[in-house]
């Protein structure tokens, strides 16, 4: 009986094929863009998660421990040489040091002339630091270069500019050599910090190296390090660095791990998600209006074949089953169509944009079994008006 319903439905369905393909392409559609959307989203979301991951799992920043005595203590516990020290050991991709220094009355001009019209500069930051700041932080200079470890040891009077001070200053090529002043004193603009992945700071302040900071304004040693360590490296180097730094004296320093942003992720990732499967089952909605109103209109125009079928011994149930397949195997065509169309969308994207294709394996296959529910569901309503019709009022209105 069951084989004798649904070669009845196939035969129906194939009958129309045109109608079919049509009523299809909104399940279609539908299932494709939510297997589409469902697997952008993973493939999006593990991307931000890896670069939540790789930015903030890959951070150690060394300072003074708060517990010392004195700040004579905290600073003095930082060498000079703290870049080449933890450049050894293993894990380690960039380290350098960084110290703002103390000074609030110090205004950061273009020119020599104290122009009282002109805007304050006092917000600048004056930051010191070594030539392994630059990879440290992940900073790109976009005119001129950064400064490097023959600047520091000789002192030279040279600084690189943040992109937002820069601009403030009107410096935007270093290639004629501009110069700040810092209070009395010249400086040479040789590089412009474009930008940076952590320590944005940076952006608005003059950075100056080590050798000058302390020849210039007495800076005595570091205030910090910033370490860019391998994924995976970074609680090792943690443990290391204060032994690395002060062996003499490990307890003065102590090694931070930037927090890993778990819940941030998962909020970001969460409503990525929300919103594509929402717009998912939208076209999944308008799937199953089609195919309601394509079963409707054949129960419609097959009200005779229904009043024979029903006079020659078709029951109701057997009616409404031969209609409820029929929508079943649009909404398998459709779902069928539509994951792979989706698979190939995902596929299609990653590749574009140099992503790892994410998709999880019972996708497709829940994908498929969607496409059958939104038939069946879809054909409900038309299947029960069908099976409703009596026999003698059918072939009567056909008469």
């Amino acid at each position: 009986m069951l084989r004798d319903l649904v070669g009845e439905a196939l035969s129906a369905s194939l009958a129309r094929p045109q109608r079919m393909a049509l009523t299809a392409l909104g399940t279609l559609l539908g299932i494709g863009a939510l297997v589409a959307t469902v697997g952008l989203t993973d493939t999006a979301g593990a991307q931000i998660v890896s670069r939540f991951d790789e930015l903030a799992a890959t951070e150690v920043i060394v300072r003074p421990a708060a517990r010392s005595a004195t700040q004579s203590e905290l600073v003095s516990a930082i060498p000079w040489d703290a870049e080449t020290r933890l450049a050894r050991l293993n894990g380690v991709v960039a380290a350098g040091t960084m110290s703002k220094l103390d000074l609030p009355d110090l205004t950061v001009r273009t020119t020599v002339v104290v122009d009282p019209l002109a805007p304050d500069d006092r917000a600048a930051d004056v930051v010191a630091g070594s030539p392994g700041l630059l990879g440290a932080v992940r900073g790109t200079v976009g005119s001129g270069r950064w400064f490097d470890a023959g600047h520091s040891r000789r002192a030279d009077p040279v600084v690189v500019l943040g992109a937002t001070l820069a601009a403030t200053l009107h410096v935007a090529d270093v290639g004629r050599q501009p110069a700040v002043f810092l209070g009395d004193r010249p400086y040479t603009v040789v590089g412009i910090l474009d930008g940076v992945a952590r320590e944005p700071s940076l952006l608005n302040a003059v950075i100056i190296p080590d050798g000058t900071a302390a020849a210039a304004f007495g800076l005595s040693a570091p205030r910090s390090v910033r370490v860019d360590t391998r994924v995976g490296a970074a609680r090792l180097i943690a443990s290391q660095a204060p032994t690395a730094l002060a062996p003499q004296s490990p307890d003065a320093l102590e090694a931070v791990q930037a927090p890993e942003p778990t819940a941030v992720r998962a909020k970001v990732a969460g409503d990525v998600r929300s919103l594509f499967l929402v717009l998912g089952l939208v076209s999944l909605v308008i799937g199953a209006v089609g195919i309601a109103n394509t079963t409707l209109v054949s129960v419609l125009e097959r009200t005779s074949e229904i009043g024979l079928r029903r006079s020659l011994g078709a029951t109701r149930g057997q009616v409404a089953g031969q209609f409820l397949l029929e929508s079943a195997g649009i909404g398998l065509f459709g779902g069928i169509l539509g994951a792979s169309a989706g698979i190939v969308v995902v596929t299609a994207v990653s590749y574009v944009k140099e992503w790892t294709p994410v998709l999880a394996p019972w996708l497709p296959a829940a994908a498929v079994a969607a496409g059958v529910i939104v038939g069946l569901l879809a054909g409900a309503y038309p299947a029960h008006r069908a099976s409703g019709i009596e026999p003698i009022a059918a072939l009567r209105a056909e008469g």
